[in-house]
C-alpha cells in the first residue's frame, strides 16, 4: 500500500516538473497551447485522483485490517470469556463435591457418635444391672450368713440351755 502512494506520489511530481518544461520547448500556436494546458490540467487531475484513489485503497486496507484485528481480539476475548466460565464452572463443581464430600463426612461422624453414645448407655445399663445384681447377690449372702450366724447362736444358746439344765438336774439329783 505504501509502495502504491508513493509511487502515485512519484508519478505526479515527475508529470508535475516535466511537463511544463517540455511545454515551455515547444513553439505552439495558442490554440495547442491551450490544448496542452488542458491535458496537463487533465493529467495533473489524473494523477491527483489517482494519489486520492491510492490513499482511499489504503484507508480501506488499513480500515479493514483494523477491523480484522477487531474480530480477532474478540474473538479471542470471547474464548477467554468461554475459558473463564468453562473454568469457573468446574471450580463451582468441584466445591459442591467437596461440600457434598464434607456433608457425608460429617453424616458418617455424628450416626458413629450416635453409635457410640448408644453403647456408651447400654454399656452402663448393663454396668448398672450387673452391680444391682452384685448388691443383691451380696444381701442375699449376707442374710443367709445372718441366717446361719442365727441358727448358730441359737444352736449355741441350746447348747448352753440344755447344759444347764443338765447341771440343774445333776445338781439337783445330787441334792437329793
Amino acid at each position: 500500500m505504501k509502495n502504491i502512494l508513493f509511487s502515485a506520489l512519484a508519478l505526479a511530481a515527475t508529470t508535475l516538473t516535466f511537463t511544463p518544461v517540455a511545454n515551455a520547448a515547444e513553439a505552439l500556436p495558442s490554440s495547442s497551447i491551450q490544448q496542452r494546458r488542458l491535458e496537463f490540467l487533465d493529467t495533473q487531475t489524473k494523477a491527483v485522483e489517482n494519489i486520492q484513489d491510492a490513499r482511499l485503497t489504503f484507508l480501506e486496507n488499513q480500515s479493514k485490517a483494523v477491523e480484522n484485528v477487531q474480530a480477532t481480539r474478540l474473538e479471542f476475548l470471547d474464548s477467554q470469556t468461554k475459558s473463564i466460565e468453562d473454568i469457573q464452572k468446574v471450580r463451582l463443581e468441584q466445591l459442591n463435591t467437596q461440600s457434598k464430600a464434607i456433608e457425608n463426612v460429617q453424616e458418617a461422624r455424628i450416626a458413629f457418635i450416635e453409635n457410640q453414645t448408644k453403647s456408651i448407655e447400654d454399656i452402663q445399663k448393663v454396668r448398672l444391672e450387673h452391680l444391682n445384681t452384685q448388691s443383691k447377690a451380696v444381701e442375699d449372702i449376707q442374710q443367709a450368713r445372718l441366717a446361719f450366724l442365727e441358727n448358730q447362736t441359737k444352736a449355741v444358746e441350746n447348747i448352753h440351755e440344755t447344759r444347764l439344765e443338765e447341771r440343774a438336774r445333776r445338781n439337783k439329783s445330787s441334792l437329793r
